[in-house]
């Protein structure tokens, strides 16, 4: 009984010290947000005196915040619903179909997901300027549908594979074909996958700095965190603004999870057990 106490002691105090050093960068930028530069420098542990939201209406008011933020949920948007239209149909071809080699063509998706995105700048950045597509949106959304493939192949394919095979037995002894069976059968059985990798494509996508900067110059094409470099030096010296910035930022992408994290966790768990 002491062991267990001991362990249990211990365990929690782990996971509060783990808790407390993710969470406490994050809660000092928003507390800033709301700090004069002078409350800044003297006390920059200290909590606010008020919350004036002031330093968020003059960020969203200047700089271009609302174009860049359109950018960044448009260039997001349409690469994850095109990464989930396209991987899911391959992740069911590979999870329902036997042919040769199969495994093979996972294992190379797979593996794509062991290869730094920094190796790939020369091949990417040469494919985009020939195609004409530097300095584009669209040349982001075709870079970030490229970058989702492995991560869902892997949660889809798992997904299909816990269906029963028995299902698309009877639906092909009724006469369904491919198209209806993947579209109207395993799609809706397989939604909590898809809504998992639809939330971390789209996140992945939405946080995505270095391929932004690389592959795009002018600023009608920046998404937001590229964009916060060039906040960091417009409130170089006014640090409550640029940390107003760096909030707008942040919080969409956290509260996106922390609305869905439910989802996430059953999608990850729901192929480890069968039966």
């Amino acid at each position: 009984m002491i062991k267990k106490t001991i362990s249990m002691t211990f365990m929690y105090l782990v996971l509060i010290f783990v808790v407390v050093v993710s969470l406490f960068p994050l809660v000092w930028v928003v507390m800033s947000s709301f700090k004069t530069n002078a409350d800044i420098l003297s006390s920059p542990f200290s909590l606010p005196t008020s919350f004036d939201f002031e330093p968020y209406l003059q960020v969203l008011s200047t700089n271009n915040f609302l174009t860049f933020a359109i950018n960044s949920f448009t260039i997001a948007s349409i690469a994850t619903v095109g990464s989930l239209l396209m991987y899911s149909m391959g992740a069911y071809v590979i999870a329902k179909y036997d042919f040769w080699g199969r495994n093979i063509f996972f294992i190379i998706f797979a593996m794509t997901l062991l290869v730094p995105g920094h190796t790939k700048t020369q091949p990417i950045f040469s494919l985009v300027a020939n195609l004409g597509l530097y300095d584009t949106r669209q040349g982001l959304i075709l870079v970030y549908l490229s970058a989702g493939l492995a991560m869902c192949m892997f949660l889809m394919r798992s997904s299909f594979t816990a269906i029963p095979k028995e299902i698309t037995e009877a639906a092909t002894i009724d006469g369904a074909g491919f198209i209806r069976i993947f579209a109207q059968l395993h799609l809706p059985l397989v939604k909590s996958g898809l809504a998992t990798a639809g939330i971390l494509l789209f996140l992945g996508n939405w946080n995505e700095y270095y391929f932004a900067m690389l592959l795009t110059a002018s600023a009608r094409n920046r998404t937001l965190p590229y964009a916060l470099a060039f906040f960091n030096e417009t409130f170089a010296y006014n640090y409550t603004r640029m940390f107003a910035a760096l909030t707008l930022v942040i919080i969409p992408g956290i509260l996106i999870y922390i609305i869905t994290q439910e989802q996430v966790k059953m999608s990850l768990t729901a192929g480890s057990v069968k039966g």
